[in-house]
């Protein structure tokens, strides 16, 4: 009889899951507050009392929940399905995938080369985006062409 136990498989063990926020850079809510302050003295004009602080107390919250909801869409690796903002597509779909890094083969590839069939989730703040083949026969769609930030890690959660 042995005295040790089998080790157990460690939790982690199998392919890596994926979850990116696209959220906008940090230091845009920098200039949107200045921005959203200086209308809100527009809207003030010397008004004196409570009336002087509606204009920062509506305009300064409204822009910086329009950057919110800008990064508010997520790219997903889970349960063997890719979720992409509002769509999703199984794993087992993907056919060849293609890492785009370089900004002039960027705006080849969502200029020219953009079929207008193909699901296109594109944040303009996040450089490179990955292009996804869909081998799936009942598929809308040919290929699928996401930004992410990190496509190694993502590459890794597709299991490639």
């Amino acid at each position: 009889m042995n005295e040790h136990p089998s080790t157990p498989k460690p939790a982690t063990s199998g392919i890596p899951g994926f979850d990116e926020r696209l959220s906008v850079p940090w230091w845009w809510y920098l200039p949107a507050v200045g921005v959203a302050a200086l209308l809100g003295a527009e809207i003030h004009m010397g008004y004196p009392g409570l009336r002087s602080w509606i204009g920062y107390a509506v305009v300064v919250p409204v822009a910086v929940g329009v950057l919110v909801w800008l990064g508010r869409t997520r790219v997903r690796v889970r349960e063997g399905r890719l979720h992409a903002g509002e769509e999703s597509v199984a794993v087992d779909s993907i056919g060849r995938v293609e890492v785009i890094r370089d900004r002039d083969a960027k705006q080849v590839a969502l200029g020219p080369d953009l079929d207008p069939a193909a699901h296109l989730l594109h944040r303009a703040w996040i450089r490179p985006v990955v292009r996804l083949e869909i081998t799936d026969p009942d598929a809308d769609v040919p290929y699928w062409v996401i930004s992410v930030s990190d496509p190694d890690r993502l590459l890794a959660a597709l299991g490639r």
